[in-house]
């Protein structure tokens, strides 16, 4: 082997030397500095050279450990991965019938987009709440707008159910069970994922409410209750992809992910549970980005890095343990306003990199996002973007298309020793909520993210129909408009359930809730209590104020 490496280092020394030289004489414009979409650097051509090392402990078969490859035997050969969207709008009945279409249309999970008072903890009729109730997402003030959202839902042909709930995924988890248990249905038997990372609100998206050490043991709530009592679901999955959405490269979105997911397991841990207990579970959300080859590597090198993460700093046992389960959401922040239809393209691309990559779900983002919620033509067409790639493309047929690809090898090595080194440094800082706390995340991602608009505004980076092949013609793309009067008659449901349920059970099930909090309990039981008497998410998250306080990031003071 030695020998071989040598010789093919001979001649790729050769070839430098006197083919390659002569070219770039004859062709003196030829550019000599090529970089991904991150900035890791490209070498001019990969050969083997570049990739000794023991095959079995870098790479080894799909299935086995470290992952590198897969992470079953046979991946799409058996099943396809979990195809869904990211939907959700205006009041439950809405977002009902997008569900339900959706299903029709052959998606297999989808993720409930949940508006933004939902997701901070304001009920549809508090001040802050106007103007964005059902903006982006659903509104779910209670128990009755969960019930009327899955309706007529076959949870049969559901493969994965999400929620991006963060900040009040207790509560989303309580709405779930009771919702289940009220309606005669096992809740174990309905395929949950809970988003449940509040730490990269902080870093990258900003729907948080309580401040992080408080937030950090709410989290781990959701996840010791499930392991105990729903051990189907998935009460996690550590979110990378607001992060990358927010400027990050790919690096940072790795290594700030799995500094998030450190801190979870080791604070569920310091409950008395086993890694081996809860982790197999968890699923961690990645964005997939249009730089095809760099977002293959990726996915690769996370596998690997999760792999040996979990048995050497945390002493896994189990290879479920080890064994990371990755959903994929194409990145809506590549996708651009200006000629809106390019964007089919640019979704393709960043969906075949994931599938590439071997993740186990898969969303895909609607080519009008930049300009709206997607409308019904839209998401069908990235529904079936999913398909075609499943059914026609062939790269579903063999484990891993492009292992063995020496830049692809190249780049999963390169991307995995960066990640090292960044969690390293992080490690040295004190961790992730020491890192939130100063602010240094914030300020790296800041600056990625001013690096790379240079890049578009300079013309270096290329963007097509932005800052290159633009074309003076408007493209007339129809644009979906939420109802007005949907804000209004939310509100008005909202008062009408106030007014009829029974106030004083209500105020029993909060004091409840309110003891367990103060006295540092799981408080999954008593919020499940709280939201069958009708409590609503915004009275919840009012006991909890209380008792936790909000966040103010010192960044933006």
């Amino acid at each position: 082997m030695f020998f071989i490496a040598n010789e093919i280092k001979r001649a790729r020394d050769e070839w430098e030397r006197e083919v390659l030289a002569k070219w770039l004489r004859d062709h003196p414009e030829t550019k000599e500095t090529f970089t991904t979409k991150s900035g890791l650097p490209l070498e001019r051509v990969y050969a083997p050279e570049g990739t000794e090392g023991d095959y079995l402990e870098k790479l080894n078969f799909p299935g086995q450990f470290p992952f590198t490859r897969g992470v079953t035997p046979t991946m799409y050969r058996s099943q396809t991965w979990v195809m869904g969207q990211y939907s959700g709008y205006g009041s439950a009945e809405e977002a009902n019938q997008r569900f339900r279409y959706l299903i029709e249309q052959g998606q297999t999970g989808f993720s409930i987009a949940l508006d933004l008072p939902t997701q901070i903890g304001l009920n549809s009729d508090h001040p802050l709440a106007r103007g964005e109730v059902g903006r982006v997402g659903v509104a779910l003030d209670s128990l009755q707008d969960v019930e009327t959202l899955f309706q007529g839902i076959p949870f049969h042909k559901v493969r994965q159910l999400r929620t991006t709930a963060n900040a009040i995924a207790p509560i989303a988890a309580a709405m779930f069970i009771a919702f289940a248990e009220k309606n005669g249905i096992e809740p174990n038997s309905i395929k949950i994922l809970i988003q449940n990372d509040i730490l990269k609100e902080y870093i990258g998206r900003g729907t948080y409410i309580f401040p992080p050490r408080p937030s950090v043991k709410l989290a781990a709530d959701v996840v010791e209750y499930c392991a105990k009592n729903l051990p189907n679901w998935t009460p996690m999955s550590v979110c990378g992809y607001h992060i990358r959405d927010s400027g990050s490269t790919a690096v940072q979105e790795l290594a700030y992910t799995l500094a998030n997911a450190i801190e979870y397991v080791r604070e569920v841990i310091s409950r008395g549970l086993t890694v081996d207990e809860f982790v197999p579970k968890l699923y961690v959300f990645l964005a997939s980005d249009i730089d095809l080859l760099e977002e293959v590597a990726k996915f690769r090198a996370l596998r690997r890095l999760w792999a040996r993460l979990m048995k050497e700093r945390f002493c896994a046992k189990n290879p479920e343990s080890m064994r990371l389960n990755i959903f994929a959401y194409t990145l809506g922040g590549s996708l651009t306003a200006q000629q809106p239809l390019n964007n089919v393209v640019r979704v393709t691309i960043e969906a075949l990199a994931a599938v590439l990559g071997g993740v186990q779900t898969l969303a895909t983002s609607s080519y009008d996002e930049a300009l709206g919620l997607p409308t019904e033509e839209a998401v069908t067409i990235a529904l079936r973007t999913q398909q075609i790639i499943a059914s026609e493309s062939g790269v579903t047929g063999t484990v891993d298309p492009l292992g063995g690809s020496y830049a692809v090898e190249a780049l999963t090595d390169a991307i995995e020793e960066w990640v090292m080194a960044e969690l390293q440094r992080i490690d040295s800082a004190g961790g992730t909520v020491s890192c939130i706390e100063e602010g240094i995340f914030q300020k790296e991602l800041s600056k990625s993210a001013y690096e790379y608009q240079k890049q578009v505004e300079s013309r270096e980076r290329v963007v097509v129909g932005v800052n290159r092949y633009v074309s003076g013609e408007q493209a007339k793309i129809p644009v979906f408009r939420v109802d007005e009067s949907i804000e209004q008659r939310q509100v008005a449901r909202l008062q009408a359930l106030k007014n009829s349920r029974d106030g004083e059970a209500v105020r029993s099930a909060l004091l409840a809730l309110e003891r367990a909090a103060r006295e540092n309990r799981n408080i999954i039981p008593e919020t499940i209590t709280a939201i069958k008497t009708y409590a609503t998410v915004g009275e919840i998250c009012g006991v909890l104020r209380k008792i936790y306080g909000e966040y103010r990031d010192l960044a933006l003071f």
